[in-house]
């Protein structure tokens, strides 16, 4: 199991949990307790970290969403609260999502070790939302909380990696999109307007920026021995089955 065999093979489940919390109902509810619709609470909550800077400058970090729907998110949460204190309701929601979904996992502990080292050997160059994440301090002590934040650090490493390796393939990240798993419908949800590219020409480009994407990502996974690389291989996936669906009970949490 090399590196970038890692880096490969965990991408299904570091998306899913790095992710989940963004779509729980809580996270979403508490977006509408502060005045936010979903989206805007999304923008700025993930480009809060950057601090309170112009959209095009979030929409370039972002890369996949389309320009005036990071506009839209950006400035309708700017009129509310300042970006960096939507980004830290934000974090505070991952951790709130860890501490039910993760907190009781058995072998939670581990699995922060493993990602942590992940996470701190990454090379944060040309990852500008990534490099700022991490910067962010975690309000939240419980292991479950630490697990859901680092899992969230990988998928901002993967998506700025993702996005560094698309641009160097000669694809735009609509033409990314729309030769991705999520075609138009995925173009459609960022924002991004029709007509759009035919996608036949498109493909190989695609799968040149996926491996790409696996090689710059890899070098954090380097770190690992290749025995934890298959280790924390199996915890994601376990992690992954573990979740629970939206609206059922928490577990109570047995690590802190």
């Amino acid at each position: 199991m090399t590196p970038e065999q890692t880096a490969q093979a965990s991408r299904d489940a570091v998306l899913e949990l790095g992710g989940a919390y963004a779509e729980c109902p809580r996270t979403l509810r508490r977006a509408r307790q502060l005045g936010l619709s979903g989206w805007a609470f999304y923008v700025a909550g993930r480009g809060g970290a950057l601090g309170d800077v112009r959209p095009d400058t979030v929409a370039a970090a972002l890369g996949f969403i389309a320009p005036e729907a990071v506009a839209d998110g950006w400035d309708g949460a700017r009129r509310v609260l300042p970006p960096t204190e939507v980004a830290a309701v934000h974090l505070a929601e991952c951790c709130r999502w860890g501490v039910e979904q993760l907190g009781g996992f058995p072998r939670v502990e581990r699995l922060v070790d493993l990602t942590q080292r992940v996470v701190l050997a990454a090379d944060a160059s040309a990852l500008p939302l990534f490099a700022a994440w991490r910067a962010m301090p975690v309000p939240d002590d419980n292991l479950g909380a630490q697990a859901a934040v680092l899992l969230h650090l990988l998928r901002e490493h993967r998506a700025g990696a993702h996005l560094l390796a698309v641009r160097a393939s000669g694809l735009s990240p609509v033409e990314a999109i729309i030769s991705g798993p999520e075609g138009e419908a995925g173009a459609v949800a960022w924002g991004w307007q029709p007509p759009y590219p035919g996608v036949g020409p498109l493909l190989r480009r695609r799968v040149w920026a996926e491996a790409v994407t696996d090689r710059i990502v890899s070098s954090a996974y380097a770190t690992l021995t290749v025995e934890e690389r298959i280790e924390l291989l199996g915890l994601l996936d376990s992690a992954r089955k573990g979740l629970r669906p939206p609206g059922s009970e928490p577990a109570l949490a047995t690590s802190d």
